[in-house]
């Protein structure tokens, strides 16, 4: 196996959603080398991969890159099968999947973001609100933010209360009463450890411990077990812009190269010129090339670093645009 397994994550320590893989690849004791971005645009560690698409966290495991948090922690699991985190149970993994839409899909990672305090510095930063304008297509004005703070908040409290009136209820110490953190947890745990770490995000007479006990020991559990994780096993190698990008141009591709569903809705080809792209956020970039593989879960396109060595981009078919691209024109729908 090549260093660090071949893996690189690009991210930045703050992110919410990349915390879902750092915290993944811990507590698997997973070796990975890592690749730490600005907040804002320009990434050109991206641009140098060519890859168009915005979002943080990517992950490279060789010359593929994988794209969104859900796509990666699945091609975690599926590589590194051994002790993977995920449910085996039907059952259980179907709370698992709703657990990830439920915080995705579902709006509670966005009222959480809309929780913010508005004193924060970050929000007070123009280059930060600026961006995040771009990336959200909604207005990040100061006014704006405190303006949908208490509705936020109210979203909120009712997905605390279900979680301390429901999942964690009986006094399981894991959502899926497992011996150790699971995925299921992973789904389940990251806006509402994220916003308790954030000084004034979450008023103490609304959303704390006195309200809410059994969320916020279970929310202390697991920093505790991702904690002893990290510690029992050596940090990530911090690679340079350059030397990510070189380690991967070198590398071979990890993944078959995958067939296209004939079957599929899009009725696409293999080989046929597409664009793909986010449509819930960062959906102004679009990364365009061949079609190498289309299945119910995934679609996989061709790209090209600066230095010209062929890449393969991964996303999810969840709130991805998919699109056949005319020779000299514009997407054909």
């Amino acid at each position: 196996m090549a260093p660090h397994n071949d893996i690189v994550v690009f991210h930045y320590p703050f992110s919410p959603y990349a915390r879902r893989v750092i915290w993944y690849l811990a507590l698997r004791g997973i070796d990975y080398a890592q690749c730490i971005q600005p907040v804002t645009l320009p990434r050109e560690d991206f641009n140098a991969l060519g890859v168009k698409y915005r979002r943080i966290p990517i992950m490279t495991f060789g010359r593929d890159i994988y794209c969104d948090t859900r796509l990666i922690l699945q091609k975690l699991e599926e590589k590194f099968p051994s002790g993977a985190l995920g449910a085996s149970q039907p059952d259980q993994k179907a709370v698992e999947k709703l657990l990830e839409k439920w915080n995705i899909d579902a709006g509670v990672f966005i009222r959480a973001a809309q929780s913010l305090p508005p004193e924060m510095p970050l929000l007070n930063d123009p280059k930060f609100t600026k961006d995040r304008e771009e990336y959200t297509g909604r207005s990040w004005a100061k006014a704006d933010i405190a303006r949908m703070r208490p509705e936020a908040l109210a979203h909120m409290r009712d997905a605390f209360d279900l979680l301390e009136t429901g999942l964690l209820a009986d006094g399981r110490e894991w959502i899926l009463k497992t011996e150790k953190p699971s995925l299921a947890d992973i789904e389940a745990v990251w806006p509402f450890h994220w916003l308790s770490e954030i000084k004034g995000a979450l008023p103490p007479n609304l959303i704390s411990s006195k309200q809410y006990p059994k969320v916020f020991a279970w929310i202390d559990r697991f920093q505790k077990a991702v904690s002893s994780a990290k510690s029992s096993v050596p940090k990530p190698t911090t690679l340079k812009g350059a030397e990510a990008v070189k380690r991967i141009a070198q590398a071979e591709f990890s993944d078959q190269e995958g067939q296209v569903d004939e079957n599929d809705p899009l009725g696409l080809k293999k080989g046929q010129d597409i664009e793909v792209w986010p449509i819930d956020s960062g959906f102004k970039h679009h990364d365009l090339g061949k079609l190498v593989a289309l299945t119910a879960k995934e679609v996989v396109v061709t790209g090209q670093t600066k230095t010209g060595k062929e890449i393969r981009i991964h996303f999810p078919r969840t709130n991805f645009r998919v699109m056949a691209v005319q020779a000299g024109g514009p997407p054909k729908l």
